[in-house]
């Protein structure tokens, strides 16, 4: 599936890679859920993955809400940071959850992806991508945000999962 350029397209993608996510989760067996990956990366386990991707799904929540329903200029990607600094927000979100157990970081992702589901669908497809509709996107549109926390975010970390499941088997 290519990149979504429209409303329909986000709302499939998202919910496709949604269950692509955690039919992949389900696969898995308790003991590769809740160990630690064999390799090294930020995100150690699969609870900071999937908190990760919920975090995001915060911070995108707050951009639209400052930026789109207020009419403000959020801190974007967060305050203090610039998408060049972006390894050291993703370091904090991580440090934020640790003690966040799986179980919560799973209801947690399933609750945001809804609630993101849910912002989403408020929009016409002009909205969501037609470029300089809200000034806090600037040169982008505000669905390319959408598809970042989503689709682009689901695919990202089901390959994270997939080499942790790989390297799970040969150990």
């Amino acid at each position: 599936m290519g990149r979504p350029t429209t409303k329909s397209d986000l709302i499939d993608g998202a919910t496709i890679q949604f269950a692509k996510l955690w039919k992949l989760i389900d696969t898995m067996s308790e003991k590769e859920q809740n160990s630690v990956f064999l390799f090294e990366d930020r995100d150690k386990n699969l609870r900071d993955i999937l908190i990760h991707l919920y975090e995001w799904h915060q911070m995108v929540k707050s951009w639209h809400q400052i930026g789109t329903i207020e009419r403000g200029i959020p801190a974007v990607p967060g305050e203090g940071y610039t998408w060049r600094t972006l390894p050291a927000l993703n370091m904090k979100i991580w440090e934020k959850y640790q003690n966040i157990p799986l179980s919560d970081s799973k209801e947690m992702l399933e609750k945001s992806h809804k609630m993101i589901l849910h912002l989403i669908e408020q929009h016409t497809n002009d909205e969501l991508f037609s470029k300089e509709v809200y000034p806090w996107t600037k040169s982008t549109t505000l669905g390319a945000y959408f598809v970042s926390c989503t689709c682009s975010h689901y695919d990202w970390a089901m390959k994270k999962i997939k080499k942790h499941i790989t390297l799970c088997k040969k150990s």
